[in-house]
Parts: C-alpha cells; sequence; structure tokens
C-alpha cells in the first residue's frame, strides 16, 4: 500500500492523479463536464456529472496504473471551493442542481444584508465579505426557492456541503457527513477563530445547523469508501480547498511566503501564520491549513476568471483551438496597439468585489485581431495578479517573499509567466510538479497516512523548474499598469 490517491475535482473538469511513495505521478485520468448558465450571471453543475465524472476518472487511473485499489495507502480530496449542494439525508438525492462559486443570483442578498448593517459582523467572524461567491447565501437561495426544502431541512431531512462533503458521503456510502476546515472557512457560516460554526450567521440566514458537516483538520480520518466503487475501502486521509491544498503543495508553510494558482479563476495566498490578518483593502481572511487542531491563516485575493478567459476565447469568440495557440499568438502581437481586456463576465473579484459589472474591452482599432486579443487576454491575469499583490502588500506588515511561486494551467505558459514577472516587478518561481493543488491533497494523505514526510521534509522536496525575472522598463510597466486601472475604473462606472 504505497500509493495515494488524489482527488482534484475542479469547475470544469475532474481529475485523478495516482502518487507513489516518492510523491511521483503514476498515472492521471481527466474528463471535462458541461456547465449550466441558466440566467445572466448563474453558473451550475449537474450533481450528477461531479460524481460520475469523479468516479471515472478514479477508475481510469487506477487502470493506467496497472495497480489494484487494494495498492492505495489513501485517498486526498481537494475541490473546487464554495459551490454548493444539497442533498436528501436517506436518499443521497441532490434537490437542486450545484450553484457554482462563480454564480451572482444573490448579489441582490447579499448588497441588503450590507445595507442592513451585518456585514461588518460576517466579516469578523467569517473573514469573508458579504458577497454572492460564498456559499451561505448559495444555501439560503436554494432553501428559499427550491419547493418545500426549508419545510425538509427544518425537520432534519436535508444535508448542506461543498464539494468535498458530497463526494465524501458518496464515497462512503453515507456514513461520513464532514469537511475540513478550509472548507468550512469559505461557507461565510464558519468562524476561523473560534474553530466552529457560527449561530448567529446561520440565524441571520435562516439555516438550520443540523444540515452542516463536522468540521476536520486537513489531515484526518475522513472515512473509507465503500468497497464496491474502486474495487478495495480506501481510508480517505486528506481534504483542502484547491487553493489552499495548492498552497500546501508549493510548500508555503512559513509566514510570508506566497503563491499564486491559474486555473478558471486566479487566487493568491499569502501565509500569515497563527494569526488572521484583517485587510483594509477587501483581501479575504482565510485558514490556510489546519493540522493537529490548530489553523495557519492566509490573506487571500480572488480572481474570478484566469483560465476562463482563454476558454473564452476558445469558445466564445472561437479564434483558437486550444490554450497553447495564445502564446504564439502574443508573441506575433502588433506592439503598437494597446488592447486592454477587463473580463468581468461574472463581476470583479479582490480588490475590487463587484458584482454587477461586466466585462469590456478598451483600444480597439481596425487592426485589432486575434493576436492582439489572445495578449490582452493573458495580460488580463497579470494585471488582476498585479492588483492582488499590492492589497497584500499593503495589509501584510511581516516580511514577505520577493518571489511568488505559480501554478495551475496557465502557468505553463512561457510568456504569461514572463509578463507576469514583468508586470509584478519581481520573480516569478515555477515549480517542477505544476499539478501542486494534487500534490498537496496527496501529501496530507500521505503524510496522515504514514508514508510522506512531515512538513519540513516535505518542503525539502520542493523543486525548481524555472524562475521568470523582470525585463520590462519601470517606464513602460507603470504605463501600461496605469492604462489597466483606467480601464477598470471605466468598466466599474457603467
Amino acid at each position: 500500500m504505497s500509493y495515494i490517491f488524489a482527488i482534484d475535482q475542479g469547475t470544469t473538469s475532474s481529475r485523478a492523479i495516482l502518487f507513489d511513495a516518492k510523491m511521483k505521478i503514476v498515472s492521471v485520468a481527466q474528463k471535462e463536464f458541461p456547465q449550466y448558465y441558466p440566467a445572466s450571471g448563474w453558473v451550475e453543475h449537474d450533481p450528477s456529472d461531479i460524481w460520475n465524472t469523479t468516479i471515472e476518472t478514479c477508475r481510469d487511473a487506477i487502470e493506467r496504473a496497472k495497480i489494484s485499489a487494494s495498492d492505495i495507502a489513501a485517498i486526498g480530496i481537494t475541490n473546487q471551493r464554495e459551490t454548493t449542494l444539497v442533498w436528501d439525508r436517506t436518499t443521497g438525492q441532490p434537490i437542486h442542481n450545484a450553484i457554482v462559486w462563480q454564480d451572482r443570483r444573490t448579489a441582490d442578498m447579499c448588497h441588503a444584508l450590507r445595507a442592513d448593517g451585518h456585514e461588518l459582523m460576517v466579516t469578523e467572524k467569517t473573514g469573508l465579505l458579504l458577497d454572492p461567491y460564498f456559499s451561505g447565501t448559495k444555501l439560503k437561495w436554494i432553501l428559499d426557492n427550491v419547493d418545500g426544502a426549508r419545510n425538509r431541512a427544518a425537520k432534519g431531512e436535508l444535508l448542506f456541503g461543498t464539494v468535498d462533503s458530497f463526494l465524501i458521503w458518496k464515497l462512503t456510502g453515507g456514513n461520513s457527513h464532514v469537511t475540513d476546515a478550509t472548507n468550512a472557512a469559505r461557507t461565510l457560516l464558519y468562524d476561523i477563530r473560534k474553530g466552529r460554526w457560527s449561530s448567529s450567521i446561520c440565524a441571520l440566514l435562516d439555516i438550520p445547523m443540523a444540515m452542516l458537516p463536522e468540521v476536520k483538520d486537513c489531515a484526518a480520518d475522513f472515512g473509507t469508501t465503500q468497497a464496491d466503487l474502486l474495487g478495495a475501502g480506501i481510508s480517505i486521509l486528506g481534504v483542502a480547498g484547491d487553493q489552499q491544498a495548492a498552497t500546501v503543495g508549493q510548500a508555503c508553510f512559513k509566514p510570508g511566503m506566497m503563491k499564486s494558482t491559474y486555473g478558471t479563476g486566479c487566487f493568491a495566498l499569502l501565509n500569515t501564520g497563527d494569526t488572521p490578518v484583517v485587510s483594509n483593502n477587501r483581501l479575504l481572511t482565510t485558514i490556510a491549513y489546519q493540522l493537529d487542531g490548530k489553523p495557519t491563516y492566509a490573506l487571500e485575493g480572488s480572481i474570478f476568471i484566469a483560465g476562463a478567459v482563454v476558454q473564452w476565447l476558445r469558445d466564445g469568440l472561437q479564434i483558437i483551438e486550444n490554450a497553447k495557440e495564445t502564446q504564439k499568438l502574443a508573441e506575433s502581437a502588433d506592439d503598437s496597439q494597446s488592447v486592454i481586456l477587463v473580463p468581468a463576465f461574472t463581476g470583479l473579484g479582490a480588490p475590487y468585489w463587484n458584482a454587477e459589472c461586466r466585462g469590456a474591452v478598451y483600444g480597439l482599432t481596425r487592426n485589432s485581431g486575434p493576436a492582439e486579443f489572445a495578449r490582452a487576454a493573458l495580460e488580463s491575469v497579470g494585471f488582476q495578479t498585479r492588483d492582488l499583490l499590492e492589497a497584500m502588500t499593503a495589509d501584510w506588515h511581516g516580511s514577505g517573499s520577493a518571489v511568488l511561486r505559480v501554478d495551475g494551467g496557465m502557468s505553463a505558459n512561457n510568456w504569461a509567466m514572463q509578463f507576469l514577472s514583468d508586470i509584478i516587478g519581481a520573480a516569478v518561481d515555477r515549480p517542477e510538479v505544476l499539478e501542486t493543488t494534487a500534490l498537496g491533497a496527496a501529501w496530507l494523505a500521505g503524510m496522515r497516512a504514514g508514508i510522506y514526510p512531515d512538513k519540513e521534509g516535505f518542503s525539502e522536496t520542493w523543486a525548481l523548474e524555472r524562475q521568470f525575472h523582470p525585463a520590462m522598463n519601470d517606464d513602460v510597466r507603470e504605463t501600461k499598469y496605469a492604462a489597466w486601472k483606467r480601464a477598470v475604473n471605466a468598466t466599474l462606472s457603467v
């Protein structure tokens, strides 16, 4: 039993990655699933798609590795955060589609709660803002809008969970209704200082606390899979939300260390140690990871659209067939043009937190074409990252790192990473293992199983693949960033 399984359930696909005893990848399986957009700003997933693709990829990865489930010591799970599910306690049947973290349907609800003066209390307890991004108002919406849901919830017939909870419940045959501290910290319902669900916030949102899962450390006993699902019962020993799992996978264990993950969105986390830092720049205070009952906190900046802007080039504009094409297009773009894309397709995240604004393009000329759009799309990710880092620098008074560790699909794009280094004016480190989210989940489970080393030993295994250094002239950097800020201000003012 020397293998560790990582389930990486993401926004657009589910993946299963098998690691060996040396934390090397043995096999990978991945399946995309549909996105549903019932109304403007609404995003949903069919829970059966989440479940079926998860099980299918697990089986595929085992088959490709030519091993049996009995060779696997433990499972670590990492997941898209904030996405909200409610299901029947007895049958396991969801009562509504999963409402995805990107969904903005509760914007008016959040506005009303802010207008009534509740945001300060919510932020003090959760470290979060009153924004439709988080699970709490999504859960309230389901209870308010699905026929009979509120009555059934009051009777104890319904369960709430983020994706990790739903998968664990399904994997264990309904024996475990649990989550970890990092996912709980993203629900808008969890007091990150006291380490428990907030009765006052649940009362504010009229959410029965009996619906909520038990909260555990990131490395803990979450239950055992049903033997008939994968061929043997396997212990689930590690869980962390995707961005926290990436923070662990990047070995950002020391205060001041910082990582940025480029998936569907972009998420930068700065380790602040055992102290939750209150942001003055609308960043989030969250839990980076929790081990042995002790939370380690972080400042987080969330960008809603990063890799999704490349998907838009592919599926919306249809100017590329795959993401790799953006690098050559960006390299060939006309340097005399200054096309700026503000990808506020579902609003803008940190540090703006505006749910109502929508995307815009500035600086178009008759000569603007696919190359200029591709470059503007990649640059938008760099600009948004700088927004986050400047806010973090203003909030964090400790001694931080002058290096940003990156991961996620877009981090493989050399042009995008060089521009990122240029626009932030700092080194960007890309690790040898880009699957840091899955690696973080695997390490949590493997460490708990006694197969992988402790934090210090794991930190020593982190290996650099390439470091990008800023090469842009200071004046050019500031001119470009000033143009971006003007474009964002214009977008927000519409």
